[in-house]
């Protein structure tokens, strides 16, 4: 039966979090159905789900988390080799949700329950109730049998955070430093916590995310790690491009840091497409609700390909019918030539105000 362990952490224990290229046992994604963040019912973002969880499929194991309402369409709409488990959750975006796995060298595997308040609680939350999804996280290790550490006095979200399995992670100031997350609790504090609860040595901040990003700033908008010492990084020439500050400073940063082993960074830039803005018709499409944050017409959202998964064997690129979209599959196909690089459809999502990483979670392989 699965333990929750109160009195000591991943750290202690010889635990470590691993990156996401490393081996995975499977993936999770949690069925988009919520009105008020995705629109139309869901439909158009089901869609979505059935083609990136179908694919994922054909790498490793996929687990679809549904609601009872929507179990029956969406066991009949995905793939036979796509596993569909009915769970309650608030909202779809698994990655955020506290559900952390870390390894160990003798081959063991254990979840961490961070904290979750909706991106910023009663103050800036982008929904309530979220009270379903702050169970998330222990009712997913419970339902994979797995032990797993009570770190839910830290909140943490998985798209706030980008680390190389070596000890190394990369965090945003405006997001992780944000009173609306953690109160009060110190830059110092916030480190502790990460390096204890995900077995890290170092921490590297960036000031800020993207521009036009709801959740703060999450840095998986920013930048991810193909592998230890080697980043790629969202970008673009144009000096007066509104994103342009955002991404300059963050390779400033990164040029200039070392990794917890001590290694230069190695920085790939990925241009990341035309600024999308929800049209009007597409606006019409979300529900209403007084405890959600709202979605406008010509609102522009944050839409870049590094918010990509990475499977076993390959790795899935959002694309936005932009020009910008093969030359993205293609740049990061020279950048990991052992995998397959797969462009998905997937923009609908992004009018929700996520992607592909934001609505995955990887389950590594101890």
């Amino acid at each position: 039966m699965a333990r929750t362990i109160k009195n000591s952490t991943p750290k202690k224990d010889g635990f470590r979090i691993p990156g996401e290229f490393e081996p995975h046992k499977g993936s999770f994604i949690i069925w988009p159905e919520k009105g008020f963040a995705f629109r139309n019912g869901g439909k158009p973002a089901q869609e979505v789900a059935v083609i990136v969880a179908n694919t994922i499929a054909e790498f490793e194991e996929m687990t679809v988390i549904c609601s009872a309402d929507q179990y029956e369409n969406a066991r009949a709409r995905l793939s036979e080799r796509v596993r569909v488990v009915e769970m309650s959750t608030n909202e779809s975006w698994v990655q955020d949700k506290g559900a952390f796995y870390v390894i160990n060298d003798e081959g063991e595997m254990r979840g961490v329950q961070f904290g979750f308040n909706a991106y910023g609680g009663l103050k800036d939350g982008l929904y309530f109730p979220w009270d379903l999804d702050q169970q998330f996280a222990q009712k997913l290790f419970e339902l994979e049998n797995i032990d797993s550490y009570d770190a839910k006095h830290f909140i943490l979200e998985g798209g706030a955070t980008q680390y190389d399995g070596e000890g190394t992670i990369i965090l945003t100031e405006q997001c992780n430093l944000n009173p609306n997350r953690n109160g009060d609790m110190s830059k110092e504090e916030v480190e502790r916590n990460c390096k204890e609860y995900l077995g890290l040595d170092k921490v590297i901040w960036l000031k800020r995310g993207m521009l036009y990003d709801e959740t703060d700033g999450h840095v998986d908008d920013i930048c991810f790690f193909i592998k230890p010492g080697v980043i790629a990084l969202s970008w673009v020439d144009d000096v007066n491009h509104p994103q342009y500050p955002v991404f300059k400073e963050a390779y400033d940063v990164l040029s200039k840091e070392t990794d917890a082993k001590g290694r230069k960074f190695e920085i790939h830039k990925i241009h990341i497409p035309e600024v999308i803005h929800i049209t009007e018709e597409e606006n019409k499409g979300f529900d209403i609700v007084a405890d959600a944050a709202p979605r406008e017409p010509n609102q522009p959202l944050a839409v870049t390909y590094i918010n990509g998964h990475f499977v076993n064997g390959g790795f899935l690129v959002p694309q936005f019918n932009d020009p910008r979209d093969q030359e993205a599959v293609q740049k990061l196909q020279e950048l990991m030539p052992d995998r397959k690089v797969i462009g998905l459809p997937t923009k609908e999502w992004s009018l929700s105000g996520g992607n592909i990483h934001c609505m995955t979670l990887v389950q590594p392989r101890p």
